[in-house]
């Protein structure tokens, strides 16, 4: 299937899309906390967007080929827990890291973004990971624009990661998005520099690069979504959804509450 190419009008909605999946973290933010559930995250996440924006969650009920329904509206991942987490009756405790991964359809436009939490005062292993993952996310952006190539993005995300002493998670990857959750292309986390699809303006897909402290292997679980690590080292990840412009790139799901994002932008442009 071809990458789409996006149009003005669709470009429009999908900032729109983007700026409200961000807001839910934004909303989400100071209410995370220990002893909570991550029930209770997916609550307030699903409140907030149905009853508030009046968008819609996407993970909610959905089902790609070889899957059973996806039961709630987010997904959280705790600790050793790569990506897909499903919300229940965990607690979480002092000194868990968690991801929280929100995507909502607004006006049948995708917006798609996660982010690390600190439940309290993380450790000095748990906080760096976290940090180093952060700055993968934005060394892939940073090679976004017309002409540069996903492998580009691979190979940024990659050497910054094992630089640190951490592995790359190769089974899932970033994707095209629009008025379809999951599109071309997909976006590999590690590659060969001048390798892959060529990136043209209007192209849009999330860059979400899954880090592992240990090494990269993973497993499912038995609930047939939940990814985890397979030596049970921490693993984090961040999210954000790119729109590919005329003369570079334009993150589509940030908000007032997005962390730090400008500043890390300009530290790495800066190197």
């Amino acid at each position: 299937m071809p990458v789409s190419i996006k149009s003005a009008q669709d470009i429009e909605g999908m900032r729109v899309a983007g700026r409200l999946a961000s807001e839910v973290l934004d909303h989400l933010a100071p209410q995370i906390r220990p002893g909570m559930t991550t029930e209770a995250i997916d609550k307030i996440c699903h409140d907030f967007m149905v009853n508030v924006q009046q968008t819609i969650p996407a993970p909610l009920n959905y089902c790609p080929p070889g899957y059973s329904p996806y039961p709630k509206s987010v997904c959280t991942s705790v600790n050793h827990q790569v990506c897909h987490g499903i919300p229940g009756s965990k607690v979480l405790k002092a000194g868990d890291v968690v991801n929280v991964d929100i995507t909502v359809i607004k006006d049948g436009y995708h917006g798609d973004t996660s982010r690390m939490f600190y439940v309290g005062a993380p450790s000095i292993a748990a906080k760096r990971l976290c940090e180093v993952t952060h700055e993968c996310l934005w060394r892939g952006i940073e090679q976004v624009s017309p002409g540069r190539s996903l492998g580009d993005i691979g190979h940024a995300i990659q050497q910054h990661a094992e630089a640190a002493g951490y592995s790359v998670v190769r089974e899932f990857c970033g994707h095209g998005i629009g008025k379809v959750f999951h599109e071309e292309p997909q976006v590999l986390h590690y590659g060969k520099p001048g390798t892959g699809l060529k990136l043209q303006a209007g192209m849009t897909f999330t860059i979400e690069p899954m880090i592992n402290a240990g090494r990269p292997e993973i497993r499912e679980l038995a609930d047939g979504w939940t990814i985890v690590t397979k030596d049970h080292s921490l693993s984090a990840q961040w999210e954000h959804t790119i729109l590919v412009t005329e003369t570079g790139f334009e993150v589509l799901t940030v908000s007032v509450g997005s962390p730090d994002w400008e500043r890390t932008r300009q530290s790495l442009a800066t190197g």
